[in-house]
């Protein structure tokens, strides 16, 4: 069974922005840290950012300041706000439950494309 669905995805030009979208069921919501990774062509996937249960959020170098990570607890679901958007963020991004050493605990679902093009 599905628990985990990103959406948002798309193409985006240099310097703009974008939020993408995780839906989850309300059991793992509760229970765990939630992630967002990105995996490009040829790349490593790679933590992107992460949110606790009450809200304490961790980023990689790459994206502090320009992307941000929140969650809505009453829908279940937590998001990232992508802002100045450079042609490097293009990757395939991720939702998951987040390990304490950073790996995604759940196997990983199809994800939502992110294309940075002029």
């Amino acid at each position: 069974q599905v628990q985990l669905v990103e959406s948002g995805g798309g193409l985006v030009q240099p310097g703009g922005s974008l939020r993408l979208s995780c839906a989850a069921s309300e059991s793992i919501f509760r229970s765990y840290v939630m992630g967002w990774y990105r995996q490009a062509p040829g790349k490593q996937r790679e933590l992107v950012a992460s949110i606790t249960i009450g809200s304490i959020t961790n980023y990689a170098d790459s994206v502090k300041g320009r992307f941000a990570i929140s969650r809505d607890n009453a829908k279940n679901t937590v998001y990232l706000q992508m802002n100045s958007l450079k042609p490097e963020d293009t990757a395939v991004y991720y939702c998951n439950l987040r390990s304490r050493s950073g790996s995604g605990l759940l196997p990983w679902g199809q994800g939502t494309q992110v294309t940075i093009s002029s």
